[in-house]
């Protein structure tokens, strides 16, 4: 490991664990340290520079921290996953644009698409009977072959019953709103975020470990005239994911 051929410098009053953090960290971005890959151990690491377990300790402790590795208990500390930087937060754009833009293959898996009564917050939020009819869209979504988010998502059926011939492993659901004109487009969204922890169905779809943050967006979506036409819930992993808004004066 190229790490053998480095070396702190102890006549500095440079700190021996920053000294190794910033080593540890040039392997990570120069690859060497490949994500999701042991890093040596704290034994293998205190031999190599001479310096004790504690320095050591403190220095892996702020990169955990920091979100460039992670512990897995038994087994050693891990290089994290890069996490995608994505800007739908403030954004009406399709999941596939985003994922493309960051230089991923996007793809998604269809897990339900059928017609169910509406409860009583999908009827509040699409401003429909309750009880009335929805389409019921359940997708999880993938960034080159990783499960990203699983979405749930509600349309008032009298108003999107064509959608239920629209193969979304393929075809983007705004995209095919807005096909159809103005009035179906979605021109603006109203989301909430909320962060909660993995449960069982995050375990299942998304390969996470129960009570591992869960980013948890709760969105409305409008047509032109003000109107709903969506309601949705996406659960987004928080070890894969960050969220950019970019905000400015009125």
């Amino acid at each position: 490991m190229s790490l053998l051929i480095r070396k702190l410098d102890k006549s500095v009053p440079v700190p021996l664990y920053f000294q190794l953090k910033e080593i540890i960290l040039d392997e990570i971005r120069s690859g060497n340290y490949k994500s999701g890959s042991l890093i040596p151990t704290e034994k293998e690491l205190s031999e190599w520079f001479e310096i004790s377990r504690t320095t050591i300790r403190q220095a892996i402790t702020e990169l955990v921290k920091e979100g460039w590795l992670y512990r897995e208990k038994s087994k050693g500390t891990y290089v994290s996953y890069p996490k995608l930087g994505q800007d739908f937060i403030s954004k009406v754009e399709p999941f596939d644009d985003q994922i493309l833009r960051l230089g991923k293959k996007p793809s998604t898996e269809v897990l339900a698409c059928n017609v169910k009564k509406a409860n009583k917050e999908v009827a509040k939020q699409l401003k429909i009977a309750d009880g009335a009819r929805v389409i019921f869209l359940k997708r999880r979504r993938f960034a080159d072959g990783d499960p990203l988010v699983t979405l749930e998502t509600y349309l008032p059926y009298e108003t999107c019953s064509f959608l239920m011939s629209c193969d979304f492993t393929k075809e983007s659901l705004y995209k095919a709103l807005a096909n159809e004109g103005d009035e179906y487009k979605i021109s603006k969204i109203r989301r909430i975020v909320e962060v909660t922890e993995a449960d069982e169905k995050d375990m299942k779809y998304m390969n996470m470990k129960k009570g591992k943050p869960i980013q948890y967006f709760i969105s409305t979506g409008y047509n032109a005239l003000g109107h709903p036409l969506e309601y949705s819930l996406a659960r987004y992993r928080g070890d894969r994911s960050r969220f950019e808004v970019i905000v400015s004066p009125e």
